[in-house]
């Protein structure tokens, strides 16, 4: 579980993009290259520390094995009473 306020955010934003390039109709594959470009460059920018990164790309790598996740469940539509 993450536990820094700022992996969560880029958790979010990260699972968010991938949500977005899945509806568009991306492949896992493309999926998984773009979560190892977000990675690799929070890598460089140093600004998370090496073990959240490691962290975070333990949750997305499962958030891509299964797309399922990704699809946004259906919103509850109110009965109305006539």
């Amino acid at each position: 579980m993450l536990q820094d306020p700022q992996t969560i955010r880029h958790y979010q934003r990260l699972t968010d993009n991938l949500a977005e390039l899945f509806y568009r109709g991306y492949r896992s594959e493309e999926l998984r290259l773009f979560c190892n470009g977000y990675i690799t460059a929070l890598r460089h920018s140093q600004i998370l520390e090496s073990y959240e990164v490691n962290r975070l790309e333990q949750e997305i790598e499962r958030c891509v094995r299964d797309p399922e996740s990704l699809v946004p469940e259906p919103l509850a539509i109110p009965e109305l009473e006539y």
